[in-house]
């Protein structure tokens, strides 16, 4: 079955590259446990290993940590699988306790990155959440809005077709009472517009390609531009319905990008802050002391 052997190699490879998305387990593993009588309510046992068990909560956090053709996976058929497989990895963690392995060096060494990697992970969200508060999240939108003011748009349709006297033709045609949409419809070679009579829809010069821009930005609502325009896509016969200034885009619109500036400032500027008050040292391969 297709979703058998999916979930076969994530989990495999999890587990053969360290545990990378099982480490909640491996920690749990670190002292044997006893039985618990019975789980938290919302949080049951779904399995126990010589006493250990594996609750819900540690089947979705390795859930998490899963490919995204595994999260999507019927629920019903992934619990068990992953129960399986956080079975398994208990009884390896037990087996490698039982050597005695949580004291050799290698191990300690691991640990030690984790650690690491842990608290810098932690200490750097800490930070940010610190710095990225309501008020100053609201003081870069407005001034972001301020770099970016509305711009001017155009409603426009198109008919596009291959060679010019084509062009000129429907053009002829537009000028004796011919409806745009429905020559659009018959004749545009736009998949995208044509059907829908050649309408665009509203955008900016920065939109289009710049002759159709400069052309569709010159042309008065309701009228149909006099000359056919060429660009790479081929020859367009352009209708302008309205013109407008665009809108600010609310806050919510554009907060993930914002908050994403913020947290590159707020990475750079710790960066340089803890860097200045470090004493740093660097070496070549050979141990001599590195050029600044």
């Amino acid at each position: 079955m297709r979703f058998t052997s999916t979930l076969r190699v994530a989990t495999a490879l999890a587990l053969l590259t360290g545990l990378g998305g099982l480490a909640p387990t491996t920690a749990s593993a670190q002292t044997p446990q006893p039985a618990a009588a019975a789980a938290p309510a919302g949080d049951p046992v779904l399995a126990r290993v010589n006493g250990q068990e594996v609750r819900q909560s540690e089947v979705m956090a390795t859930l998490r940590q899963m490919p995204p053709q595994v999260q999507q996976m019927p629920m019903d058929f992934v619990v068990p699988a992953l129960v399986d497989q956080l079975i398994s990895v208990k009884l390896l963690a037990a087996a490698g306790y039982a050597q005695n392995l949580q004291n050799d060096e290698e191990v300690k060494s691991r640990m030690k990155r984790a650690e690491e990697r842990a608290v810098q992970e932690i200490y750097l969200n800490r930070r940010i959440d610190q710095a990225i508060t309501p008020e100053r999240l609201k003081a870069k939108y407005d001034a972001w809005v301020k770099e970016n003011p509305p711009q001017d748009e155009v409603r426009a349709s198109h008919i596009l077709v291959a060679d010019e006297a084509t062009a000129r033709r429907l053009i002829d045609d537009l000028n004796k009472g011919a409806d745009f949409a429905d020559l659009a419809r018959k004749n545009s070679t736009d998949p995208g517009s044509g059907p829908q009579g050649g309408d665009l829809g509203y955008f900016g010069a920065q939109d289009m390609v710049g002759p159709f821009a400069e052309a569709a930005f010159t042309i008065s609502p309701g009228k149909v531009g006099a000359s056919p325009i060429q660009t790479q896509f081929g020859w367009h016969v352009i209708k302008v319905a309205d013109k407008r200034q665009g809108a600010v885009p609310p806050m919510a619109e554009v907060e993930g990008q914002l908050r994403n500036d913020m947290q590159q400032e707020v990475v750079a500027s710790l960066l340089d802050e803890l860097r200045a008050g470090a004493t740093i040292e660097k070496f070549n391969p050979d141990g001599t002391p590195a050029a600044r």
